[in-house]
């Protein structure tokens, strides 16, 4: 019974985020517009463990970058 009911949830989570992708203004098309396009510059901070980079410094290096919001 515990399988049957995991089941259904992984299908209702499914189901979910099917919806929440094609509720979205544009679709998927908003995800590839940026596609084979240079990155834009890194803007807002504040920096924390070094000066402000530009893209060009960051060039060739794997970045990760976290986004955080409060509201």
């Amino acid at each position: 019974m515990a399988m049957k009911t995991a089941r259904t949830r992984m299908v209702a989570a499914g189901v979910v985020a099917v919806l929440a992708l094609l509720a979205m203004p544009r679709g998927l098309e908003a995800f590839s517009v940026r596609i084979g396009q240079p990155a834009p510059e890194i803007t807002g901070g504040p920096w924390i463990n070094s000066e402000p980079l530009s893209m060009e410094k960051l060039r060739g290096r794997v970045v990760a970058v976290e986004f955080w919001t409060f509201g």
